[in-house]
């Protein structure tokens, strides 16, 4: 499976048997993602399929953990009181390491000050059998890819990203911590069936067209929630014109669009990236069974999108969501009729979206023509390796050198400034200003807690040029520069080696194995910690209807998990759940009064910060709930969304809609989740309204529950709640979360 597990092997034999059961029950040609999907499920024999309804039971590979979320994952294992993990875990440490001065000085300092958290982190991976990538190793994504992603497996991330696994023909499913202890535990884990949404690539990318723009064209058309529910499947001759990492580039970006997943066919080019990266012997395996690694003829999709890549055009989306497309030639006279500053501040290329050897080389060729002219970027710009490796081949093939040449700062191998690890220095918290990045999400204030930075998503290669030219309004494909002879020129359409000509040059090693017998090794958490608390359960529910809650918040317009759990700062509490329980909702807009984290405390009367008024009602023994617009929860995987409602008292989210992590999220952690049958009704309710879930007695798969809305004059309504929990789903509200269920079980089954 990997060369840093030399005892644990594909099987493919096991999926193909699979596979077999479900066609033949089926009676009908298979998509990829229903092969690869199908090919993991517990019971292929007895299981109910049925796309977009069925809760499927599945068996996953692997599972992978980034540091910021890796905490919490751990800390429910631990508490689980299981010995070692059950299937083959990592944990990468890339969310942490905060981009000030540059690469090696950015990772002493994050090292020192995250000394406590990396500690535990090791210690815990020894002692549970988890794999453990150090700082400066890279981005989790970056390094699933180089090593463990593989076409076939099953992989599922404790990061949105985890997509990024389908540039190699897998299925790498986003989740929260808690459904990664699930399969760490050796417990099946539960997944609605997903819908298949198939996008066919006809023609062939050139020029400076690159496979951003691929996704960025499709976010455009689908929306921030328009994947939910489904796989995205890419299929058709376009597909061999695109690079390995090229692909991973799309499915990563699919985390944009609401999608389950993202996958890719296996294909030559997917052949050539598993040898390079040391894994021809995986590649052959993979040749052997490649009839179960590519759609059956005649397959239906749900909805199918095409795509000409012969007539894609360079995109930019944003600013502040990541579907709000544009050509790049449109861009500039857009963004002067909008009132968006033209003018480009910093330039950002890497992230776990674009940082292959292919993003560095295209956009290294582009800066090296501006040099050749006398040229510098005119906008800040920095360059974020993927991981060890590629930093190390970049320096090696002198890609480094050149964006160093032309104005870049290299970073860490790290998240930095995607995340919000960016200590920002060039401009003040309030001030309107324009960044271009070849990041994935661009949500207000994502990057530099500025919510006036008008931040656009982009190809690396575009974002090079336009940080040479410092303007949105400059189109690389038609529009000229002057060089520092006074003579125009016009930038060449960048060309690179998708690989390097000679091997990886793997530079530091960074991994620590997990010893065979890890039951001697100690996991330190203090008591006094500030960064790391071990879990009480969550209190079971009391048989009772929810009666008579408060509105903590109804929250105006997009409420994204950024708006719910703010990272940045906060990362540094991602082990520490009442400290990070400080930022709830700090960043959601309330309806009340069109103000960030103030709301009025209905037993004061008094406005208020949304952490202080939760903590208030605990304090009091009031239960509360939280109302939302469309597709509430968007955005990152961090269960911290979900565990903080509930730690601070919250029971119940009634939404216009959620998306899907999230949603999974707040059922794991024993919350009610819950859609208003009828949409509109979102207006029947009112910040100083109390609320009554009941029903709660008979709460079945597919029966609605109701709710009764108190006015403070006395008046009553009801209206009708939908939810999508199963049965099993059902059993963790009435444990008080996933984790107290399993711990029944075990104490059953012991």
């Amino acid at each position: 499976m990997s060369h840093f597990e030399p005892n644990e092997y594909i099987n493919y034999e096991k999926l193909e048997k699979n596979i077999n059961i479900v066609r033949k029950r089926l009676d009908r040609p298979l998509t990829l993602s229903e092969k690869i999907v199908y090919g993991h499920l517990d019971d292929p024999a007895k299981q109910e399929i049925e796309r977009g309804k069925t809760y499927l039971r599945l068996r996953p590979d692997r599972v992978a953990m980034q540091d910021a979320t890796a905490q919490m994952a751990m800390l429910q294992f631990i508490s689980s009181g299981l010995p070692k993990v059950a299937v083959p875990s990592t944990i990468h440490c890339d969310h942490l390491i905060e981009a000030q001065s540059g690469g090696e000085k950015d990772l002493r300092r994050a090292k020192d000050i995250n000394q406590e958290v990396y500690n535990f982190l090791a210690t815990a991976g020894a002692k549970y059998g988890v794999g453990f990538w150090k700082p400066g190793s890279g981005i989790i994504h970056q390094i699933i890819l180089e090593n463990y992603s593989y076409p076939g497996v099953m992989l599922i991330g404790t990061d949105s990203h985890t997509p990024n696994g389908g540039g190699l023909g897998g299925i790498c499913i986003g989740v929260g911590g808690a459904d990664a202890v699930d399969v760490m535990a050796g417990i099946p884990w539960e997944l609605k069936c997903p819908k298949v949404i198939g996008v066919k690539l006809t023609g062939k990318l050139s020029g400076w067209t690159s496979p951003k723009d691929v996704i960025l064209k499709v976010a455009g058309i689908l929306t921030v929630k328009g994947g939910t529910g489904a796989i995205i499947e890419y299929h058709g001759p376009g597909v061999d014109s695109i690079s390995c990492t090229g692909m991973a580039t799309i499915c990563n970006m699919g985390a944009e669009i609401g999608a389950t997943t993202s996958i890719f066919p296996y294909n030559a080019r997917m052949k050539k990236y598993l040898g390079k990266t040391g894994r021809a012997d995986i590649a052959a395996l993979a040749e052997e069974f490649k009839q179960h690694l590519v759609p059956d003829s005649g397959c239906q999709y749900d909805q199918v999108i095409e795509i000409n890549l012969s007539e894609l055009k360079p995109h930019i989306n944003g600013p502040f969501t990541p579907d709000l497309a544009h050509p790049v030639s449109d861009i500039g006279a857009v963004a002067e009729k909008e009132g968006w500053p033209v003018d480009i501040r910093v330039g950002l290329i890497g992230s776990c979206t674009n940082s292959s050897y292919e993003d560095m080389g295209r956009s290294a060729a582009v800066a090296k023509q501006a040099l050749a002219h006398g040229l510098k970027c005119k906008s800040k710009f920095t360059i974020t390796p993927g991981s060890e490796q590629i930093r190390a081949t970049i320096e090696r093939d002198g890609y480094a050198k050149i964006l160093r040449e032309v104005g870049g700062l290299v970073l860490a191998n790290a998240c930095g400034p995607c995340i919000g690890q960016w200590d920002r220095k060039d401009i003040k918290k309030g001030e309107k200003n324009t960044i271009v990045t070849s990041y994935n999400r661009n949500f207000t204030g994502r990057n530099d807690a500025n919510p006036e930075t008008h931040a656009f998503v982009t190809s690396p290669e575009i974002v090079t040029a336009l940080s040479i030219a410092g303007t949105l309004k400059f189109n690389p494909e038609t529009d000229y520069l002057t060089g520092a002879d006074g003579k125009k020129f016009k930038l060449e359409a960048p060309d690179a080696d998708e690989l390097p000509k000679l091997e990886f040059d793997p530079g530091q090693d960074t991994y620590q194995y997990p010893p065979k017998d890890g039951s001697g090794q100690h996991v330190d958490v203090s008591p006094t910690s500030q960064r790391l608390q071990l879990l009480e359960p969550f209190d079971k529910w009391d048989g009772k209807d929810l009666e008579d809650m408060l509105i903590l918040i109804k929250v105006k317009g997009k409420c994204t998990t950024d708006h719910i759990s703010a990272a940045g700062p906060w990362l540094k509490f991602r082990g520490h759940l009442d400290n990070i329980s400080n930022n709830l909702l700090i960043g959601a807009i309330n309806i009340e009064n069109g103000k960030a984290n103030s709301v009025r405390n209905a037993l004061t009367q008094e406005f208020g910060p949304v952490p202080d008024t939760a903590r208030y009602y605990k304090k009091m023994g009031v239960k509360w709930a939280v109302i939302g617009d469309e597709n509430y929860g968007e955005g990152s995987s961090r269960e911290h969304a979900a565990l903080e409602p509930r730690h601070l008292g919250g029971r119940v989210i009634i939404t216009k809609s959620f998306a899907r992590i999230h949603e999974t999220n707040l059922k794991k952690q024993g919350l009610l989740p819950l859609t208003f049958a009828d949409p509109a009704d979102y207006n029947k309710i009112h910040p100083v309204d109390k609320l009554s879930i009941v029903g709660l007695k008979d709460f079945a798969p597919g029966k609605p529950l109701k709710c009764i809305i108190k006015h403070p004059n006395g008046s009553q309504e009801t209206i009708m709640l939908n939810h999508t929990f199963n049965e099993s789903q059902i059993e963790w509200f009435q444990a008080g979360s996933a984790l107290n269920r399993m711990k029944e079980l075990q104490q059953k089954s012991s």
